[in-house]
């Protein structure tokens, strides 16, 4: 998960901006009336287009059958890991939908999610969607070489809990590159307890390559999900959001690979 050769730079900087294309694309698609069949299948046609393949389809976990679908479809008070065949239910004016797209291109990933209104939302979600995207921002400008990972979640958990929501926990960015996950683990949170979160004083050093995702609830933060079941849910039937970027780190800083995600829309097909 540490790139060091310009040409690998280069390549997974590739990666993750077909991520970006992707949602892009998504932006322009987006619309009442829709399933999450038909917007996996977009994704899925969408990421042919590109030259790239799903990162996330038939991608396994212990306990779990192969993921089924090419995106992660996340409606509502789905957290994470929602699939398309969770529900036949078209999207609906005021439904927020967060995607996360992961992508194989050439060898090298990328992986980074967003959260978009359909046609209109509620004040809450919206300002759930604002701490989303500032708690993420405010995140990736504390991630500097040769700092704790710590400093992020000190930095996003401020952020979220001034906003009045609740990060989930347990939940938390990763290591990637020529594999989807690895080491290290990126906690949103603070660690209540010795152990929680052993990579917590590892440092962010140059070349690591990270996806980090903040998860926010606007209720409590505990989840519930189905064992064997991919899709996770907010406990308490709340709106949750997922925003995710894709970083290396430098020298002299952090390069989000992502960085043109922040110029994405909150609300889509009005």
């Amino acid at each position: 998960m540490v790139v060091k050769r310009q040409r690998d730079v280069e390549a997974a900087a590739t990666a993750a901006q077909r991520v970006a294309d992707v949602h892009f694309a998504l932006v322009e698609y987006l619309a009442a009336g829709q399933t999450l069949a038909d917007i996996d299948a977009f994704i899925d046609t969408t990421l042919q287009s590109m030259d790239c393949k799903s990162a996330f389809l038939r991608y396994r976990i212990p306990g779990h059958p192969p993921f089924p679908s090419h995106s992660c479809l996340s409606p509502n008070d789905c957290v994470v890991h929602g699939t398309h065949l969770m529900t036949n239910k078209p999207m609906e004016p005021g439904d927020i939908l967060s995607i996360d797209i992961g992508v194989s291109h050439k060898g090298w990933i990328g992986d980074a999610a967003w959260t978009y209104g359909i046609v209109g939302v509620e004040d809450e979600a919206m300002r759930l969607m604002k701490a989303g995207r500032e708690c993420l921002r405010a995140g990736l400008d504390a991630m500097l070489p040769g700092r704790p990972l710590l400093d992020w979640a000190r930095v996003v958990e401020a952020h979220v809990s001034e906003a009045g929501f609740e990060l989930v926990r347990g939940l938390g960015g990763h290591g990637y590159g020529r594999r989807l996950h690895g080491p290290p683990f990126i906690s949103n949170v603070v660690p209540q307890r010795p152990g929680e979160w052993p990579d917590a004083f590892r440092t962010f050093e140059p070349g690591l390559l990270v996806a980090v995702e903040p998860m926010i609830n606007a209720g409590r933060a505990e989840i519930l999900n189905q064992p064997g079941n991919w899709p996770i849910y907010a406990a308490d039937g709340s709106l949750s959001v997922h925003y995710e970027a894709d970083v290396l780190i430098t020298e002299h800083g952090r390069d989000v690979l992502t960085e043109s995600m922040f110029d994405l829309p909150d609300i889509v097909g009005a």
